[in-house]
């Protein structure tokens, strides 16, 4: 097991990647912590027990910072450490520039970039005290190519990226580790809605012809966040099936 008798907090991990990364990382040994506003996410802690894997589920928003601070302080506590952080949680709220109000774009900011600061700032201290931690947290390829109708998506996802490489200077030499994933067009919830004639479309530009599935960008995860990837830091690990080549 790669991940044997590790804690890791997973947020948004009801559903979409975030459930994929949380599955796998129970069934590669971690208990997980899944960290997520929807209900779903008890649902998906019962299976995860039920197969025999270790799981949590913890109704916190990660814009909510007293919360997250004492669910974190509670991990700490119960297991003795965190030594990964999975921050998954993100929303869209898509629209033109002309169009998008500021309502949308402090939406989007907050859960996708204030949040991600928040969980990480939560985490860090407990990941000191131990010398060791894995921090991956959820990119996409639009924050690194853009895309029509995502100015406040594009800019979380690039300002994740620049989070990432920077807290990898900033906590390195106590053995933690910060990496970004930059999914690329991915079969989940965010994209049930999408009409049959685009999705043709969009799978027709993705040079491997498929979309990826949530478990294809949840191996990313396993993998930075394992001891195989004692030496990646970061790094932005684009799993687009060759879209942003």
């Amino acid at each position: 097991m790669r991940l044997k008798d590790k804690i890791a907090i997973v947020t948004g991990g009801s559903r979409g990647i975030g459930r994929a990364v949380a599955e796998l990382f129970a069934k590669e040994g971690a208990t997980v912590i899944i960290m997520d506003l929807l209900p779903q996410g008890q649902q998906v802690t019962d299976s995860i027990n039920d197969s025999g894997g270790k799981a949590e589920y913890h109704q916190v928003s990660v814009t909510d910072k007293p919360a997250v601070t004492r669910l974190f302080k509670m991990v700490n506590d119960e297991y003795g450490r965190i030594d990964i952080l999975i921050n998954n949680a993100g929303i869209t709220r898509d629209r033109t520039l002309e169009k998008m109000s500021e309502d949308e774009w402090d939406a989007v900011i907050d859960v996708n970039l204030k949040g991600v600061f928040i969980c990480t700032q939560a985490a860090v201290p407990y990941m000191k005290e131990n010398k060791w931690g894995r921090i991956v947290s959820a990119a996409s390829n639009v924050g690194l190519r853009g895309n029509f109708g995502q100015t406040n998506y594009a800019a979380t996802k690039a300002g994740v990226i620049a989070m990432s490489k920077t807290w990898t200077m900033e906590f390195g030499k106590y053995g933690i580790t910060a990496n970004a994933i930059a999914p690329g067009f991915t079969m989940t919830e965010m994209v049930d809605k999408i009409p049959a004639e685009h999705f043709t479309k969009i799978k027709d530009s993705i040079p491997l012809r498929t979309v990826a599935q949530p478990i294809d960008i949840a191996y990313g995860y396993l993998y930075l966040a394992s001891d195989e990837a004692r030496f990646v830091s970061g790094i932005c690990l684009t799993i687009d099936g060759g879209t942003s080549r």
